[in-house]
């Protein structure tokens, strides 16, 4: 059902938006979705640090020990998961200023599907090159802003033009939550919450 799901969000997403509402329990199946997509970026990271390492000062590669790189996997994979929750129930309550009322399930079904492209890119952690992994991220936010174009309108029940300026409200606002982690994430690191590196020749 997953590589389906998959396969259509990115070879026919307008049909796959139109067919959300009719799978058994969308709820369930966004919310199973959801927890497996988050999955990918979280257990990249994890190999990647662990396993392949990174070089970013020449000659030398530095790795995560194995409980460093475990716990900053779980709070990763949680954040993902939250943020995601977070962006449904702040496109909810938008929802009434751009003449919807969808529910909130309504809302986390979009948050969940068009978080996937964004999740994916994470794969592009097992090459630990930083350009490479720049541009994966930058092609999967362009095709999730895709996605939002396109399911908005169908899930909120909308015309197409005023889910056009819905949906940049709604980009508006995922990018504030990202800067907001990245914020939170530096202020950890500052407080003394850091992993623990150990660099190789």
């Amino acid at each position: 059902m997953l590589f389906q799901v998959l396969f259509t969000l990115y070879t026919n997403p307008k049909e796959q938006w139109l067919s959300i509402h009719t799978l058994p329990s969308p709820i369930l199946a966004a919310c199973r979705h959801l927890l497996c997509i988050a999955l990918v970026p979280t257990l990249t990271a994890y190999l990647s640090c662990t396993l392949i390492g990174w070089s970013i000062i020449p000659g030398k590669h530095f790795y995560l020990t194995s409980e460093s790189a475990l716990g900053l996997a779980i709070c990763m994979y949680i954040a993902l998961i939250f943020g995601v929750c977070l962006l449904a129930y702040l496109t909810h309550w938008m929802s009434h200023t751009f003449g919807s009322y969808p529910t909130y399930s309504d809302c986390f079904l979009l948050a969940a599907y068009i978080a996937t492209p964004v999740f994916m890119s994470g794969l592009s952690g097992l090459v630990p090159n930083l350009a490479f992994i720049m541009l994966c991220g930058l092609m999967g936010t362009a095709y999730s802003i895709y996605l939002l174009y396109t399911g908005l309108p169908i899930i909120m029940n909308i015309p197409a033009s005023q889910g056009f300026l819905y949906a940049s409200s709604v980009i508006t606002v995922a990018l504030v939550l990202l800067i907001s982690l990245l914020t939170a994430t530096v202020l950890l690191w500052d407080l003394g919450i850091s992993p623990e590196l150990q660099f190789y020749q």
